[in-house]
């Protein structure tokens, strides 16, 4: 009796340490991009940007989501003296440090930091598609539904619909560790549609703006910055309409490979894995207080 083992039509997508330094060095650049926007709104020397082994340490103004370590570690083990710098900084400004660590750092840099203290308080997916692989992407139809680029004449209107649609959470899966004021949130989003390389979209349902989305696109890589919906518009399909309208345009413009990043267990990680995402690595969230 012969055995005959069925083959899926599509190879999930294999991430390894090579790509996940593409990626994380994509979201490295964003971070540092965003943060330098905050800093201009600002208009002072509160903030900082600085590199540290391959990532980039950030802190925008209190309590603001751009205060982190990105893509730490796809360029060697940060010495003594510069992780004592980069924790100095932050607790000048009375923040904590949060690190971002991809589980694909091939050195043991995870415990180097809970040897310093820090402690691990979450996780977050990196989810990704091959543009190629997937095909043409196609749009999504949807009666009532229109996606298109928002322009900076509905800039505060598009702001205040995704910071009211962030503020109430679609719940499902683990609960985000970090949660931000609402000003920090609009503060936040008017920095990053003023990032370079930034594209934002707004959905429309029968004329009224529905939700809101951005993508940067970097080296081929394009990265999904966000999507939200009003609450009184979810069930709609709109946040298929956002992600088709921003996969057709990776695709159209050469990306190679577009990236999600998503709560563990989240409605959002099952709606970007049921339209082919697959997941690549995990990050560790570590924070040390001062």
């Amino acid at each position: 009796m012969s055995i005959r083992i069925a083959t899926p039509a599509r190879s999930p997508l294999f991430c390894d340490v090579a790509l996940a330094a593409r990626i994380e060095g994509a979201e490295a650049g964003l971070i540092a991009g965003w943060s330098t926007t905050a800093g201009r709104r600002l208009g002072d020397a509160a903030g900082f940007v600085r590199p540290i082994a391959g990532g980039v340490a950030s802190f925008a103004e209190a309590d603001s989501p751009l205060n982190k370590v990105a893509g730490l570690g796809f360029d060697g083990v940060p010495s003594t003296s510069e992780l004592d710098e980069v924790e100095n900084a932050f607790a000048a400004r009375g923040a904590a440090v949060q690190v971002e660590l991809a589980h694909l750092v091939e050195e043991p840099i995870g415990a180097l930091l809970t040897e310093r203290g820090y402690r691990l308080v979450s996780f977050e997916n990196v989810l990704g598609l091959a543009l190629a692989a997937a095909g043409e992407p196609r749009r999504a139809a949807l009666e009532g539904v229109e996606v298109r680029p928002s322009g900076a004449g509905e800039l505060d209107h598009w702001v205040e619909v995704v910071a009211d649609a962030v503020a109430i959470p679609d719940t499902q899966g683990v609960p985000s560790y970090e949660e931000f004021p609402r000003e920090v949130i609009v503060n936040a989003m008017r920095d990053l549609a003023g990032a370079s390389g930034l594209v934002r979209y707004a959905a429309l349902r029968d004329g009224v703006l529905a939700g809101g989305a951005s993508m940067r696109m970097s080296a081929g890589v394009a990265q999904f910055t966000g999507a939200a919906t009003a609450p009184a518009h979810r069930r709609r399909g709109i946040q298929s309409a956002l992600l088709t309208a921003r996969l057709a345009d990776a695709a159209a413009a050469g990306c190679d490979i577009a990236v999600v990043t998503t709560q563990p267990g989240s409605r959002s990680q099952h709606n970007v894995q049921r339209s082919g995402f697959d997941l690549l690595y995990t990050r560790a969230i570590l924070v040390k207080e001062f």
